[in-house]
């Protein structure tokens, strides 16, 4: 059984929800041990929309993905664990909060995942 060394909460918007999702990746890192990335207005990876990747320790789960759940502010967040495996951790082992939209696992392909 792999084991989860972190986890990654992707918050997507679009040019209208932009600041939305500004707000709610900064409160979340500033909140807790989470380490905010780039806000892509562009899709990147399997990601279908616009993002922001927030990443966190497995023992910070437990507080990140709840305040998640009732902080979204309506947005769109998929949560994945890392566990070193891409494809399933991005296909079978993910969380949705809001709309359930289709990756493009065909990345994963090409990285060989």
């Amino acid at each position: 059984m792999p084991q989860i060394t972190g986890y990654h909460a992707h918050v997507y918007f679009n040019a209208e929800t932009q600041e939305t999702a500004r707000r709610v990746c900064e409160e979340a890192a500033r909140l807790f041990p989470v380490q905010m990335g780039h806000m892509h207005s562009r899709n990147v990876g399997p990601h279908p929309r616009w993002s922001c990747q927030l990443s966190f320790a497995a023992d910070a789960f437990d507080k990140v993905v709840p305040w998640l759940m009732l902080n979204r502010q309506g947005l769109t967040v998929f949560t994945h664990p890392e566990t070193g495996q891409h494809l399933p951790d991005h296909r079978d082992r993910a969380i949705w909060m809001g709309e359930m939209l289709d990756l493009d696992l065909s990345i994963f392909d090409r990285l060989g995942a």
